[in-house]
């Protein structure tokens, strides 16, 4: 972990932010990451994703997808002095609520089951690359 300014946390191990923003940002005892995608750093690889010979897409796993998203917020909030346990507000971003939204909250459900945040699930037109599923997450960070 890097940090840019006083309160930004870059994780050297999470994908690659895709605009000027850090990973996530301390104020106080919150941790607040930035939207988290399945994407692998170092690579343009999105898990989960399949790609016809011109670059469209042509399908995806919401379940590969969700996973990896779970894996880079884990990282970060890894890198940043938390654990898992300690998120307390998880806003969801999916572009298909009516066919994932079933097979991701079982996934959630599996991963939040001693932890259970708030959350808030809504449904986006896209997001900033081809993926499917975006977190948005908050943390308490301990002494």
């Amino acid at each position: 972990m890097t940090a840019d300014s006083a309160n930004d946390i870059v994780s050297a191990r999470a994908p690659e932010p895709v605009g000027a923003f850090p990973h996530a940002k301390r104020v106080g005892n919150l941790l607040f990451l930035s939207g988290m995608g399945p994407r692998k750093r170092g690579t343009k690889e999105i898990p989960g994703v399949t790609f016809d010979d011109s670059g469209r897409v042509t399908g995806y796993d919401i379940e590969v997808q969700t996973l990896a998203v779970f894996e880079n917020v884990r990282t970060v909030i890894e890198d940043a002095g938390a654990s898992w346990d300690d998120i307390v507000d998880v806003t969801v971003f999916l572009t298909d609520i009516g066919n994932d939204f079933e097979k991701f909250n079982a996934l959630y459900a599996e991963h939040f089951r001693e932890n259970r945040p708030t959350r808030t699930t809504v449904e986006v037109n896209r997001l900033p690359t081809p993926i499917a599923v975006e977190l948005k997450v908050i943390a308490v960070l301990k002494d």
